[in-house]
C-alpha cells in the first residue's frame, strides 16, 4: 500500500464529441496525441456513423461511435460541434445530469433558453468558447456595469454565406456579386435565426453583453475576401472600445480555423494550473 500521505494523479476527464467535422476531429486528435492532457475520449457521435469510424481508424479505432442520444453515459463533458438542429438533443442529457456542455452552435441557445434554466436547476453548465470572435472578456467585464450599445459588422466571402436561410427566404442571389453587398442588418436574435451556421459569434457577443435583442448585427458578402472578418464596437460606462479580427477559414468555409483552437483553449483551462483571462 502507498504511504498515507501519498497522492494519486486525478482521473482523466471523459469527453464526448458530438460531430466529427473539422472541429470535432481536431479535438479528438489533440486528446489522442497527448497535446491536450487530462482528458480522454469517451465516445463520439456523427450523422454518418461509418464515416466517423473511418476517420477514427488511424487515431482512435477503439473509441465508441454511438448515436447522439446515447453519448451522455460515456462522458463527463460533451463538446457540441454539430448542426444547430441537434443542439437540444446533444446538450440536454448532459446538463440534466449535472454535467458540462461545451457548445459551438451558440445561436441555438437563443431558442433553447430552457436549457440554461435546466443547467442551473441540475448543477450542469453550458460553456460557450470565444470561437471566431475576440473581446468577449472585455464585453463580459463591461456588462458588470452598464453597456449602452454593441454593434458587430461581419464581412464574409460569398461562399461562406451561400445557403443561409435568410438569403433563401429573401431570394438574395450572390452568385453575380462583383463587390461588397450588405445582406442583413438587424438584431443578433434575427441574425442567429437567419444565419444559423454563420453567426454563432453574434449570439456569443449578445449573451456576453446586452442580450440578443439589443445587440446590432450587420452582415456583408464580399467576393474579394478570403477571410471571415468581424468588427465590434462597444460603448459602456466603463470603456468604449472597438476591435476587429480576420479569421482564416477551415476546410469548412463557414468556420474559421481559430474556432477549433478556442475549444481546445477552453478545455485546457479546465485543468490548467494557471488561467489567464476572465
Amino acid at each position: 500500500m502507498p504511504p498515507a500521505d501519498a497522492t494519486t494523479a486525478p482521473a482523466n476527464i471523459r469527453l464526448a464529441v458530438a460531430g466529427l467535422g473539422a472541429i470535432g476531429l481536431q479535438v479528438v486528435e489533440a486528446v489522442q496525441s497527448g497535446s491536450l492532457p487530462g482528458f480522454e475520449i469517451g465516445a463520439v457521435s456523427a450523422r454518418n456513423i461509418e464515416g466517423a469510424r473511418a476517420k477514427l481508424a488511424a487515431i482512435g479505432p477503439n473509441i465508441p461511435v454511438v448515436a447522439i442520444g446515447k453519448l451522455e453515459p460515456y462522458a463527463d463533458i460533451v463538446v457540441e460541434c454539430a448542426p444547430a438542429a441537434l443542439f437540444g438533443e446533444i446538450v440536454r442529457p448532459f446538463v440534466e445530469n449535472g454535467k458540462k456542455a461545451v457548445v459551438l452552435s451558440i445561436g441555438a441557445l437563443l431558442t433553447n433558453g430552457d436549457l440554461i434554466a435546466l443547467a442551473d436547476e441540475k448543477g450542469g453548465q453550458i460553456i460557450a468558447p470565444s470561437g471566431a470572435l475576440l473581446a468577449l472578456d472585455a464585453v463580459t467585464a463591461a456588462a458588470e456595469g452598464t453597456i449602452h450599445s454593441i454593434k458587430m459588422t461581419t464581412r464574409k466571402p460569398v461562399k461562406g454565406l451561400v445557403g443561409a436561410p435568410y438569403l433563401v427566404e429573401h431570394d438574395i442571389d450572390l452568385s453575380t456579386a462583383t463587390g461588397p453587398v450588405k445582406v442583413f442588418s438587424g438584431s443578433a436574435r434575427e441574425a442567429a435565426k437567419g444565419f444559423p451556421a454563420n453567426l454563432n459569434v453574434g449570439a456569443a457577443l449578445a449573451l456576453a453583453g446586452i442580450g440578443p435583442d439589443r445587440t446590432t448585427i450587420e452582415i456583408w458578402a464580399d467576393p474579394a475576401l478570403t477571410r471571415n472578418t468581424h468588427s465590434i464596437e462597444v460603448d459602456s460606462d466603463s470603456a468604449s472600445f472597438s476591435m476587429a479580427i480576420e479569421n482564416i477559414p477551415s476546410d469548412n468555409p463557414k468556420t474559421g480555423r481559430i474556432t477549433a483552437l478556442s475549444v481546445l483553449a477552453a478545455l485546457r483551462k479546465m485543468t490548467a494550473p494557471l488561467r489567464v483571462g476572465t
